[in-house]
Formats: C-alpha cells, structure tokens, sequence
C-alpha cells in the first residue's frame, strides 16, 4: 500500500508533469504551425499567435544580449526552480502548494526550451486595441497564474484572521 503522504505529494507532481507537456506540446505545435515573426489572428480578440524567440527574461528584457547570459539565466531559474520544490514539498497550505506546483510546471518548460538552444519559444501576442504588449508562452501563462493565485490565497488568509 502506498504511503499517504507519498499519494498525497504525487498529485503534485502529476500536475506539474501535465503542465510541463503541455507547455512543450504547444510550443511544438506552434513551431511546426507558424511562422517566425508572422502575425495569425485567432478566434480571441486580444491573444494572436507569433512565433518569436526569447533568449532573455520575462518580455524580453535580456533578449539577444549573447549566450553567456542566457547560461547565466539558466542557472539561475535551475536555483529558482530548486528552492520551489523545497517549498512545494515542506508547504501545509493545499492551495499554496497547488500554485507553487503551478508555477514549477511553467518553470521546468522555459527551462527546458532554454537548456535546448539557448532560447525560449513564444506565440501568444497580447493586443489589445493594436497596442502589442508583449508575446509569451503556456509556460509564462502558468508562472503568472500560480503567482497571481499565491497572492490571492494571501490576501484572503489575511483577511480571515482580521
């Protein structure tokens, strides 16, 4: 039989393993789909698809600035992505816990699509009233998601021990 808390930490990274496929998953589609640099228009009014490549940091900072520094970007997010299973797995909070796993699964894709070329995919162009913000991936969307979910968790911890 299988130990509780074994079964209990392996829905975790049952998720994170998901997220991570489907991460790698949509960005295959969109390589093989798109072409670089060339707008497509979906059925969503503010999302169009764009394949891009970042070899920098969230919204392109860093981008194009040479391969050492994406290595160091590398490293970096491996440390990152280290500390975050320490907290996954040392977490008591289920809702905290699912959004660190969140973030993780998000975090493994990006690192993974860093660690093959030194770059990460994106396809998902944010416009909203021919204003372009920014183009990013699944893996950006979980990592934002699960950070913005942590806060929300927070903030309504704080608020029920007021």
């Amino acid at each position: 039989m299988v130990n509780k808390e074994v079964s209990y930490n392996l829905r975790y990274f049952l998720l994170i393993v998901f997220l991570f496929f489907t991460d790698l998953y949509s960005k295959n589609l969109a390589l093989q789909n798109l072409l670089y640099g060339q707008s497509e228009n979906t059925f969503l009014p503010i999302i169009d698809l764009l394949l891009i490549y970042n070899s920098g940091i969230a919204f392109g900072i860093f981008d194009n600035a040479g391969s050492g520094i994406s290595s160091i970007l590398l490293v970096i997010t491996m440390l990152i992505l280290i500390y975050l299973f320490w907290m996954i797995f040392n977490e008591k909070d289920i809702y905290i816990k699912t959004s660190l796993s969140i973030i993780a699964g998000g975090a493994i894709g990006n690192i993974f699509d860093r660690a093959m070329d030194g770059k990460v995919t994106d396809f998902l162009h944010l416009e909203i009233f021919n204003n372009s913000f920014f183009v990013f991936n699944l893996a950006d969307a979980f990592i934002t998601i699960g950070a913005v979910l942590i806060i929300y968790f927070e903030i309504i911890k704080k608020l029920k021990n007021e």
